[in-house]
C-alpha cells in the first residue's frame, strides 16, 4: 500500500482488516501528506499526531472505519485535551474538557483522529479564512476558495490527503465546500446526526454535522455509524427503514425531480451553474427520471432578515460569555469585523423578532411540503452554488466594502440556508466542471427524514457518471 489514490475510506478499511496495510502505515502517509497539504493549502488548524499514535496503541475498535486516518473541523465537535477555537482568536486557548458524543461515536466507528482542519471564525462565511489561521486555499485553483465553512476538511479531501473528513452545516457548510472541490457533501435531517453536549442543537437548530468524501457509501456508511438521538435531545430525525449504506446501493423507482432555478432572495444561477443544471437533468432523464422546472414560493426577504436574527442573536450570546470569562469588554483584537457586526446588531435584536423568524421558517417548511404534494415530487434540484468558486478575500470576513460583501455572500449559494431553516437534508454531488476547470456541485434536496432517497440517487449518479479519479493540480494522495 503506497498511497491513498484509488481508495475510499471504507476500502481502506477493508486493505486494514486483511493486512495489507497496517493502520500506522495509514497514519504515517495521512500525516506526510498532511503536513505537505499545510504548506500549500494552509488547511489545517492543529495536528494530533501524540493522540493519534495513542489510539492505535490502545486499540481501535473494530468498526466500520477501523484503522482509517481522519480529521474533525475546528467547530462544532470536541475532542478531550485538545484545542477548539471555532476559528477565532476570542478562543485561541480553549481546550475541550470531554469528547463530544459525536466523536465518541467516530472513535467507535474506528476512525483515527489525527488533525484538525480550518474554519473560518464561528463558520461565519461561506469561505475558509481567518484572522487566526489565514487563508485556505481550494487545490483546484489555489487563488480561489475552498468553500467555507468547512473549507478546511474540503480541501483536506479533494487534494488526496485522506478520504473523508467531518464537516458541519449550519446554512450550506458542507454542501458549499464539497461543490466548490468536486466532494460529496450530504448535510442530514435535524436531529439525525448529535451536535452535543452540552447542547444538542446550535443556530436553533440550524446547523448540523456530518462529512465530505470522495464517495457517496463512505458517506452513508459514516451516517450509519453515527446518526440515533444524544443525551438531551430535545427531538430526533425519523428513524431510517433500511441502512443509509444498503439504499445507496440499490437504484430508485424513476423519479419526479422538480428543477429549481430561483433561490428564495431572487438570485439565479449564472451560465456555468445553469450549464451544470441543463447536463444533471439530462443525466438523469437518461436514468429514467423525470425532471421538470418548477420551484417553490418562499417569502425570501424574511427568510434573509431570520438568518440575520438567528446569527446575531448567537453571536451576542457568544460574546457576552466570552466577556465574563476573559473578565473584561470584547472588541476587534478578539472578533473581525463581519462578527463585530453581527454582536453589535444581536445585542439590540427584540425578541420578538427571533419568533417571527421562528415563524418565517415553519411557514417555509410548509410552503415546501405543500408544493413538493401539489406537484408530486420526490425531490428538488437545484446548483450547489449560484456561481463557481469565488477568488479569496471576495468573502472574507474582513471586507474592504461591506456592501460588496453582503451582495457576494447572498449570491454565491442562495440555495443552501432553505435546508436548513426547514431542517430538511440535501446532497452536493460533484456534477460540473467549469471551463476554468472549477467544481461546481449540484444539489438534490429531500423531505424530512428521506436521506435514503438522497443516498439512492447519489449511488445510481456515482455509478452511472462516476467522478473517482478526477484529480485537481495540487494532490497529495500518490498516483
Amino acid at each position: 500500500m503506497k498511497s491513498f489514490a484509488n481508495h475510499d475510506a471504507t476500502a481502506l478499511a477493508e486493505l486494514v482488516r486483511k493486512k495489507e496495510v497496517s493502520s500506522e502505515e495509514l497514519l504515517d502517509e495521512a500525516l506526510e501528506s498532511a503536513h505537505a497539504a499545510q504548506d500549500e493549502l494552509n488547511c489545517f488548524s492543529q495536528f494530533f499526531e501524540d493522540a493519534a499514535r495513542q489510539t492505535l496503541k490502545n486499540g481501535v475498535p473494530d468498526g466500520p472505519f477501523a484503522g482509517v486516518p481522519f480529521a474533525t473541523k475546528d467547530l462544532g465537535v470536541r475532542l478531550k485535551g485538545q484545542p477548539l477555537t471555532s476559528g477565532s482568536r476570542a478562543f485561541r486557548d480553549t481546550v475541550a474538557e470531554y469528547d463530544s458524543t459525536l466523536a465518541a461515536r467516530y472513535r467507535e466507528a474506528g476512525l483515527v483522529i489525527f488533525a484538525q482542519t480550518t474554519s473560518p471564525e464561528f463558520g461565519l462565511t461561506t469561505s475558509t479564512e481567518s484572522a487566526l489561521y489565514g487563508q485556505t486555499r481550494n487545490p483546484w485553483n489555489t487563488a480561489h476558495t475552498s468553500g467555507g465553512s468547512s473549507g478546511g476538511a474540503s480541501a483536506t479531501v479533494a487534494s488526496g490527503v485522506i478520504p473523508m473528513a467531518h464537516a458541519s452545516d449550519g446554512g450550506g457548510s458542507i454542501r458549499i465546500p464539497a461543490a466548490c472541490t468536486g466532494l460529496v457533501g450530504l448535510k442530514p435531517s435535524r436531529g439525525r446526526v448529535p451536535m452535543g453536549p452540552p447542547m444538542s442543537e446550535n443556530w436553533f437548530g440550524l446547523s448540523t454535522n456530518h462529512c465530505v468524501s470522495h464517495s457517496v457509501r463512505d458517506s452513508a456508511t459514516l451516517l450509519d455509524a453515527t446518526h440515533g438521538i444524544e443525551p438531551g435531545a430535545r427531538y430526533v430525525a425519523p428513524t431510517p427503514e433500511t441502512s443509509f449504506l444498503a439504499a445507496s446501493q440499490a437504484d430508485p423507482k424513476p423519479l419526479k425531480i422538480a428543477l429549481w432555478t430561483t433561490a428564495p432572495n431572487g438570485v439565479t444561477p449564472d451560465k456555468e451553474a445553469a450549464a451544470g443544471m441543463k447536463t444533471t437533468g439530462e443525466l438523469l432523464a437518461s436514468l429514467g427520471h423525470h425532471v421538470e422546472e418548477a420551484g417553490p414560493t418562499f417569502d425570501g426577504e424574511a427568510l434573509g432578515k431570520g438568518m440575520m436574527m438567528i446569527v446575531s442573536s448567537f453571536m451576542a450570546s457568544v460574546a457576552d460569555e466570552r466577556e465574563q470569562t476573559l473578565g473584561r469588554k470584547i472588541g476587534a483584537q478578539d472578533f473581525e469585523p463581519v462578527s463585530m457586526r453581527f454582536i453589535e446588531l444581536g445585542r439590540t435584536i427584540p425578541m420578538s423578532e427571533l419568533v417571527k423568524t421562528n415563524n418565517a421558517f415553519a411557514l417555509a417548511a410548509h410552503a415546501f411540503e405543500t408544493f413538493m404534494d401539489k406537484g408530486g415530487y420526490d425531490l428538488i434540484l437545484a446548483p450547489t452554488l449560484a456561481r463557481p468558486p469565488v477568488e479569496l478575500g471576495v468573502l472574507s470576513l474582513d471586507p474592504a466594502d461591506f456592501d460588496a460583501y453582503g451582495e457576494a455572500v447572498t449570491g454565491f449559494a442562495p440555495f443552501c440556508p432553505v435546508f436548513n431553516q426547514t431542517g430538511w437534508p440535501a446532497i452536493s454531488l460533484p456534477l460540473h466542471q467549469t471551463a476554468d476547470n472549477l467544481p461546481l456541485g449540484m444539489m438534490f434536496g429531500a423531505r424530512l427524514g428521506r436521506e435514503d432517497l438522497l443516498y439512492a440517487l447519489a449511488g445510481q449518479i456515482e455509478r452511472a457518471a462516476p467522478w473517482t479519479g478526477r484529480r485537481p493540480p495540487v494532490w497529495f494522495g500518490g498516483d
